[in-house]
């Protein structure tokens, strides 16, 4: 159980730690004084407040090695979990707010967006990975932590990938997995790995996923009468009707399956590597593919938190701040640290990836060559997955009677009443 909270928590906080945590390296004190010290100019003392509490001591050791490399000061605030997001709009609304804070993509970033900076101009922006950047009126203000993905994590003795590239051969894999006695493809009960994932690719596949969603707010448009959505609905019956149910699978159980060749698929991320990494090596076996969903070739690659900086600040602060992130993303400290001391995939293309596992590296790759589709759940109403999609896609898989169009109605139902 211990390592399903640790996976969940994950989910919602992965990438917060990637950047932050990039703590220690080897100093490189002359790189270190131009990326970060605009040319050994003493700068003004900035702060920084971040959510992450497991990552403050090594935070503060990072910006102790900021300092002897730059001569420069940056003053760290920490917050206790669930009362950051509080406490930041407090100290915003009270013109005390940090200069460089930490937002979540979606609803969050959304209300506090008259707070950040354009960082458009800055040099360290350009190494952002293809449409990883947080975006407010087509001006940068935010730069990704790292990245994280999702797709279909197989078995490369049990399936190929050119075998699954639509609904009808995708029928066609999980018959006949099912056939020699294989689960083909495994989901599980908890709420993110039942639906919250792979009703993402719907999602991520309209023309503009946001107004798509700000629509079935409204009412605008339903999911019924959508043709991506209404291929998803047949994708999960072939799933409802050719594997195991989900509602009978704990995370634990679903990896453990799939590392002793019980299972040929979960719908999973690269974070599940480390479970797998428990059994053996699978460094040779396990490969990371799309969800077949309308042709589409794309894994989905997200960003869960950002570094901004506040606009609020003075002219001086903010100056400094911006010396710091490049500093941070392009030192050889900073970059060093960032990928091996604590092992996430970078998000900006100028930092190399290191020693990743098959999972990481195949996530790796779609970023730097811009093969992804987005996170489109990091904009879904505030808890809408735990507290609504879960509850119905149990239903759907309790009920054997229920068909995928059904289903796809029940969730227009406690969409649009989630979304009130």
């Amino acid at each position: 159980m211990k390592k399903v909270k640790k996976v969940l928590s994950i989910l919602t906080a992965t990438a917060l730690v990637a950047t932050l945590a990039a703590c220690g390296g080897t100093s490189d004190k002359d790189s270190g004084a131009a990326a970060g010290g605009d040319g050994g100019d003493k700068l003004k003392k900035i702060t920084l407040f971040q959510s992450k509490v497991e990552i403050t001591e090594p935070l503060e050791a990072l910006v102790k090695t900021y300092k002897e490399e730059t001569g420069n000061e940056v003053e760290v605030w920490g917050a206790a979990g669930d009362a950051y997001s509080q406490q930041l709009v407090a100290k915003l609304s009270s013109n005390q707010g940090p200069t460089i804070f930490s937002v979540a993509p979606g609803p969050e970033s959304e209300k506090l967006k008259s707070y950040f900076s354009d960082l458009s101009g800055e040099e360290y922006v350009k190494n952002i990975a293809p449409d990883m950047e947080l975006k407010v009126d087509d001006k940068t203000v935010g730069v990704p932590y790292g990245v994280e993905g999702f797709g279909l994590v197989y078995n490369k003795d049990l399936v190929d990938p050119a075998n699954m590239k639509d609904l009808d051969s995708f029928t066609k894999t999980l018959e006949q997995l099912k056939a020699d006695g294989k689960n083909g493809l495994s989901l599980s009960q908890e709420a993110y790995f039942l639906i919250g994932h792979i009703i993402n690719t719907p999602f991520a596949l309209q023309s503009d996923p946001l107004a798509f969603i700000d629509q079935l707010n409204k009412g605008e448009v339903k999911m019924a009468d959508t043709k991506e959505f209404q291929e998803w609905a047949k994708f999960m019956d072939v799933i409802k009707a050719n594997t195991k149910n989900p509602l009978e699978v704990k995370y634990d159980s679903q990896m453990g399956d799939f590392a002793t060749e019980k299972t040929a698929m979960v719908h999973q991320g690269n974070w599940s590597y480390s479970m797998l990494a428990d059994f053996g090596d699978f460094g040779s076996k396990v490969g990371m593919m799309p969800f077949p969903l309308a042709g589409n070739d794309k894994i989905a690659v997200g960003v869960a938190s950002y570094w901004v900086v506040n606009n609020q600040a003075d002219a001086e602060e903010v100056k400094a701040a911006n010396a710091f992130l490049n500093w941070l993303f392009t030192s050889e400290t900073g970059k060093k640290a960032i990928v091996d001391d604590f092992k996430f995939i970078p998000a900006l293309t100028n930092i190399e990836a290191g020693d990743l596992d098959p999972l990481s590296q195949a996530v790796h790759e779609a970023t730097t060559k811009g093969e992804t589709i987005t996170w489109a759940l990091n904009y879904f109403p505030s808890g809408i997955i735990t507290n609504d999609l879960a509850p119905a896609t149990q239903e759907y898989f309790m009920n054997p009677g229920m068909t995928g169009e059904q289903f796809l109605q029940k969730l227009d139902e406690v969409w649009a009443k989630a979304s009130k």
